[in-house]
């Protein structure tokens, strides 16, 4: 018991005392792959004593090594991958969130590509490159490229609009050296609008492309 007892605070000491620093905010939080190897040594301590009977203190303690190990590993590879881009994307108007172990790249249209055009502008090809940089890099990652669009116009047209523009973004990543195989290009049209679609500043807001990276364990 006193074991189980013992995994379970340094299960709580390892949410507690590793944090990093918010580049934007400059607050301090737990980063993600802290919470999943917590999360992951608590849980491995319950099973691992659960499964132990001869030894239910040494089966929480190797339960709560494995568990962290698992449960950190991807979360700390994401970290490392947000950390990076944050980095390279600082100023260019990319907006980088993160939600979970997923991170998300929002690259506003007016930045992205002229008005009513589905070619990548020029100016814009040294932003795709450093995130073209990163992924390469971090290569445990899926890609899913989707552009969206405002209301304007007719539902048939924003749709091939935006798919074309996810088209153009990821046929550019690929061809800087990022793996079609890695890559997914959707258009959603004038879905799920981050804004209201009755204001220029929120239409502008709308016409969006954004780059989503998932982590994948192997």
């Amino acid at each position: 018991m006193k074991k189980l007892m013992l995994a379970t605070a340094m299960s709580a000491l390892v949410l507690s005392g590793c944090t990093t620093l918010d580049p934007y905010t400059q607050e301090s939080k737990t980063s993600n792959a802290t919470k999943g190897a917590g999360i992951g040594a608590l849980a491995g301590a319950v099973l691992g004593a659960a499964v132990n009977d001869d030894n239910r203190g040494k089966g929480a303690l190797a339960g709560a090594a494995i568990g962290g190990a698992v449960g950190g590993g991807i979360g700390y590879y994401m970290d490392q991958q947000e950390m990076q881009l944050r980095q390279e994307l600082e100023g260019t108007g990319v907006r980088v969130e993160r939600v979970g172990d997923d991170i998300r790249l929002i690259m506003p249209g007016n930045i992205t590509f002229a008005t009513d055009s589905d070619r990548v502008a020029p100016s814009f090809y040294p932003v795709l490159d450093s995130v073209a940089k990163v992924l390469m890099k971090f290569d445990r990652t899926q890609v899913a490229v989707e552009g969206f669009t405002d209301s304007t116009g007719s539902f048939e047209y924003n749709q091939q609009l935006s798919e074309r523009r996810a088209s153009s973004v990821a046929r550019y990543l690929s061809s800087v050296g990022v793996s079609h195989l890695r890559l997914d290009a959707r258009g959603y049209g004038e879905r799920y609008p981050i804004a209201s679609n009755d204001s220029a500043a929120g239409r502008a807001a709308n016409r969006r492309v954004e780059i989503k990276i998932r982590g994948t364990q192997r």
